[in-house]
């Protein structure tokens, strides 16, 4: 074990010290979600239960089906569970609230409205006067770097673009929490990439605590303190993961071996044979015998 190998283990298990030390903002107990379909009972979630702290980063994974999506959404308020409980500061969540922000995959500006009015527009709704709410709006688009695009509407932005507005009018409302479901998943490589370092920043300077969905292995590693990963069918919890890379994150921690040993370890929780799904266990040959693409040697 080289010195610079230990060093970097001290810091990341005095950082989860420090982690485990604060209030905890998020406590989810034993949370289960039925759906009634067709006269079918489907359990979409048993039995999740998980506490976030106070500006701690964490990011759930899970194989398609797992109910991700259904979590967040009984987090955020959105839905109700059918059995536990979810609590915020200490408060049983009963629907959406000012404490908890919420930034979807899908962009859900108002498209009628510049960037500075889609920011402003909960603070308005808040009862702030137009003159301050716009002081406000302008320093959380000033912290996403859109400055110069206050006055543009959504339809003139990149997907990115309008990630960080909905990122900045999320934010505006001064949140204790941030959930996130799949904010990045329909942005191309190049711009996902940069919006995770966009993400990473924001996240550095407020006090802000941040439960992100994502079903990129690599997004949840680099992002995430702790990832909470879930199996299918029904959803439940299936290993909560202190992440061991140190922080700040670069890019090129995803060649060094703590970040490539968590990622194997994840993809084998995920991709284990109960987790897979027996679909295409038989598939019907399309193409003449002897037209061999991947020859059997």
């Amino acid at each position: 074990m080289t010195l610079e190998y230990q060093q970097q283990t001290i810091e990341v298990r005095d950082r989860f010290d420090k982690l485990k030390a604060r209030d905890i903002t998020l406590q989810v107990q034993s949370l289960g979600k039925t759906f009634s379909t067709n006269g079918n009972t489907v359990n979409a979630l048993t039995d999740v239960s998980f506490d976030v702290h106070r500006r701690e980063f964490m990011t759930i994974i899970g194989p398609s089906g797992c109910g991700k999506s259904t979590l967040v959404r009984i987090l955020a308020g959105l839905e109700f569970a059918t059995s536990g409980q979810v609590l915020l500061n200490g408060d049983r969540v009963t629907g959406p609230g000012p404490d908890t922000g919420m930034v979807f995959q899908t962009y859900t500006l108002f498209p009628w409205l510049t960037v500075k009015k889609n920011v402003m527009f909960g603070l308005r709704n808040r009862g702030i006067s137009e003159s301050m709410a716009l002081q406000e709006a302008m320093q959380w688009i000033d912290l996403v770097g859109l400055e110069r695009f206050a006055n543009h509407y959504p339809h003139q932005l990149s997907g990115g673009m309008k990630q960080r507005v909905a990122i900045a009018r999320a934010l505006a409302a001064k949140p204790r929490i941030l959930l996130m479901d799949e904010p990045f998943g329909a942005l191309d490589a190049q711009t996902r990439a940069k919006m995770q370092s966009y993400l990473l920043e924001i996240w550095r300077n407020i006090d802000i605590t941040i439960v992100f969905i994502t079903h990129d292995l690599d997004e949840a590693i680099f992002l995430a303190d702790r990832i909470l990963v879930l199996k299918a069918n029904p959803g439940e919890v299936q290993e909560l993961i202190e992440v061991p890379v140190p922080r700040p994150r670069l890019a090129g921690q995803m060649l060094e071996t703590p970040f490539i040993s968590t990622r194997q370890h994840i993809g084998q929780l995920i991709h284990s044979p109960s987790s897979e799904d027996d679909g295409l266990s038989e598939v019907i040959r399309m193409t003449p015998v002897g037209d061999e693409v991947e020859p059997q040697w």
